[in-house]
């Protein structure tokens, strides 16, 4: 008996099997492994990884959600796995993207030739709620307005890896890869003995480097570094206080620093102590009340002179928004030939633009088989899944569309692949994406091995986002395919 029999792969790409019951190569040996467990055994485990997210506090919050602020971590067992080749590719793709939206950053803040050329429209940079007018001209640590990214990408019916957006400003998630790993290896370690699976445990290492580097010139011996929070009501509070443990840095709010002649001090029982990097995690609406959100009381009043000075650095650096706007997301095919003189890597999905006339005729007419989404939205909130809807939330997004056609993208419903999911005794396919994790240094740009594979936990659900209910699996990317594919035959 297989834990998998009766496993439907359905009408979609299924990463694990290319037909019922005959797993994909790189999956052979782990599909072997999990073979010699009894259904009672595998749904053991699944329970001791309840109890062991459970009793670390590893939670995630849900806004709106009327039975309490957070739930525990959902995490499914079964690991994704990509291939050496595979991840090559991906990894190029990212660092020629993540290249050029730094490029592009810095020219929209300066010169503006892009803008000037025409390959982007000028109201749509100079229109975006996220541009930044306070920081044209600013100049952040070696031109990097980007030092940690996290963009989404999802696999369509034929296998093919297209990127379905940019999180630019303060991508999350990166605490559950570092965990999930660990409860994966400490749960069933034997799965790990027959593939070379690249270790992901560098991430913190590498990014406290990159944060240390930012410091201004006369404060690099010894920099401070800390992490700015929102506070514990956000989402992703355990993410916050996570990293700062793991990185060794102060966790601190918006009332923990203040600024004195464009120094940023935090404040301690020892007195005043000057803060050189801040690795901010809330948006730049609230991080000074006197710049930009009047009413924020999260922020610092006075850092962004602080940052325009040179005094301190951020990362991200303010105004990283405006490329993640999810308007701009459909010219980063452009914006590549543009400035590397290269043809995207990896591909976006086709968009539709709400502020281009004949795009907002399109989605108007078709919005029963588009995918609608806010382009300043994040999180799976202000989106319309067309194919899904009623007739009633189409004709609300209809009235949205018309009245601020600027704040709207569409997208098809893209076919994302599935991956076995165990649902009370059986395994189900659900949809699932990847979120990889980008970080740019003085160096170079580093990416963790796999990233954040988010699964939509619901049948049939599309929406992989962790605060619409989605959970999560371990990512593992094979160090050598054939190294694999001797270890398999031997």
């Amino acid at each position: 008996m297989s834990l998998f029999d009766g496993y439907d792969c359905g009408q979609f790409y299924d990463e694990m099997f290319q037909a019922p019951g005959i797993p994909r190569n790189h999956y052979s040996a782990l599909y072997k492994r999990l073979n010699e467990f009894s259904d009672e055994e595998f749904r053991r485990r699944c329970r001791l990884a309840d109890i062991s997210l459970m009793n670390q506090g590893i939670t995630f919050a849900v806004y709106g959600n009327e039975k309490g602020d957070e739930k525990p971590w959902p995490f499914d067992l079964i690991p994704r796995i990509i291939p050496a080749s595979e991840w090559a590719s991906i990894e190029k793709g990212l660092k020629q993207r993540l290249t050029a939206l730094n490029l592009f950053l810095n020219d929209i803040y300066h010169d503006q030739k892009i803008l000037k050329d025409g390959v982007v429209p000028y109201e749509l940079i100079l229109g975006a709620s996220n541009y930044r007018r306070e920081m044209i001209g600013a100049e952040p640590p070696g031109g990097v307005y980007v030092h940690i990214c996290g963009s989404d990408l999802v696999r369509d019916g034929n296998g093919e890896y297209l990127v379905l957006e940019d999180n630019l400003r303060t991508p999350s998630g990166v605490s559950y890869v570092l965990e999930n790993r660990l409860i994966l290896m400490r749960l069933l370690p034997q799965l790990f003995k027959s593939l070379a699976v690249r270790p992901v445990d560098h991430y913190t290492t590498q990014l406290l480097n990159n944060l240390r580097a930012l410091a201004p010139i006369n404060r690099q011996d010894d920099p401070v570094v800390v992490l700015m929070t929102p506070g514990v009501h956000n989402s992703a509070y355990f993410e916050h206080s996570f990293l700062a443990q793991q990185l060794g840095i102060e966790l601190v709010e918006g009332r923990d620093l203040f600024v004195d002649d464009n120094l940023v001090y935090m404040k301690t029982t020892r007195g005043p102590k000057r803060v050189d990097v801040i690795y901010r995690r809330l948006d730049d609406d609230f991080l000074d009340p006197l710049v930009f959100r009047k009413t924020s009381l999260l922020g610092t009043p006075g850092l962004v002179n602080a940052c325009r000075a040179g005094n301190v650095s951020l990362a991200n650096y303010i105004g990283t928004g405006v490329a993640d706007d999810k308007a701009t997301y459909a010219y980063v095919p452009q914006i590549i030939r543009y400035y590397l003189k290269e043809d995207p890597i990896l591909k976006n999905v086709e968009t539709y633009i709400g502020n281009n006339p004949s795009d907002l005729s399109y989605m108007l007419d078709n919005l029963d088989k588009l995918v609608v989404k806010a382009t300043d939205a994040s999180g799976g909130y202000g989106m319309l899944m067309g194919p899904q809807s009623t007739k009633v939330e189409q004709m609300e997004f209809a009235q949205k569309l018309k009245a601020n056609p600027r704040n709207y993208i569409a997208q098809p419903l893209i076919a994302l692949s599935r991956a076995p999911s165990l649902v009370d005794d059986h395994f189900e396919g659900r949809h699932i994406d990847l979120r990889p994790y980008i970080l740019c240094g003085s160096d170079g740009i580093t990416i963790i091995p796999g990233g954040l594979t988010r699964v939509a936990l619901v049948k049939d659900s599309y929406v992989v986002n962790s605060s619409q209910g989605g959970g999560s699996k371990d990512t593992w990317v094979l160090a050598d395919d054939l190294a694999e594919e001797e270890r398999r035959h031997a």
